[in-house]
């Protein structure tokens, strides 16, 4: 994946550990709904990558491999992820966000990347983490991400997207970083939010307990401009991505 870096500046993406330290009052500005939504981001730095046109699962393959890297019972989840994406095909976008949902919901549970694959930061295939059923909230939206675009979602209706999620409460001040997928019927308009922390599929306007910071898909990266930014290369903190897009191709998801 080829990418592009003109036009900036100082704006690179923080890490996890950095937005874990850091709670900039320019991200509690975005914390309002309009904060989610394409127009707001108007002024944000745009990276972009070559797009992904399409993503299709080789089940024949990612199976195979399934069976060669983990126990007989996670072929089990690949064959239930198969299963799912037939039964949901040419449904109504509704359906298939709901089904998706609830697949991984019942599908994964949580464990934290150090105790998991011994990195701080790491963003695991829909292998590895259908492979171990446990992985955290970037595992969970990356895998959401795929199986929604395998069923045809256009990219330019998904994004991952980077949040200060408040734990605790209305009035906490606790926050944590997070990753949610955000599914925008229109470019302009609200987008639903599919959160690994809640089973519920909800309008970004029912989830006053995010504040966006940064959101990307294969189309382009959206970097919230900020005094707070670090310094360094922007494309760097794409290494992430990159890496895990490679992975997948060799597990048998095919992306053009």
């Amino acid at each position: 994946m080829r990418l592009t870096a003109s036009g900036i500046r100082d704006g690179v993406l923080p890490t996890k550990v950095e937005l874990l330290s850091s709670m900039h009052s320019g991200f509690v500005r975005t914390a309002v709904i309009l904060g989610f939504v394409v127009a707001a981001i108007a002024s944000s730095t745009s990276l972009k990558p070559e797009a992904l046109s399409s993503v299709r699962v080789d089940f024949d393959t990612f199976i195979d491999e399934m069976r060669l890297r983990f126990s007989a019972d996670r072929v089990g989840a690949a064959e239930r992820w198969q299963v799912l994406m037939a039964e949901v095909a040419g449904g109504s976008p509704e359906d298939q966000l709901e089904r998706v949902n609830n697949f991984f919901h019942r599908e994964l549970r949580y464990k934290v990347d150090q105790q998991l694959y011994g990195q701080k930061d790491y963003w695991a295939s829909p292998l590895e983490t259908l492979g171990h059923g446990l992985g955290d909230c970037e595992d969970w939206a990356i895998a959401t991400y795929i199986t929604l675009r395998h069923l045809g979602v256009s990219d330019d209706q998904l994004r991952l997207i980077y949040v200060r999620a408040r734990m605790g409460g209305a009035r906490s001040d606790i926050t944590q970083a997070h990753m949610v997928l955000g599914y925008y019927p229109s470019p302009q308009s609200e987008p639903v939010i599919l959160d690994s922390l809640i089973s519920t599929v909800l309008p970004a306007s029912e989830r006053t307990d995010l504040a966006p910071v940064f959101s990307f898909n294969s189309r382009g990266l959206w970097v919230g401009q900020g005094p707070a930014a670090a310094s360094g290369s922007p494309t760097a903190r794409l290494s992430l991505w990159r890496e895990v897009l490679v992975r997948m191709q060799e597990e048998g998801i095919k992306l053009q």
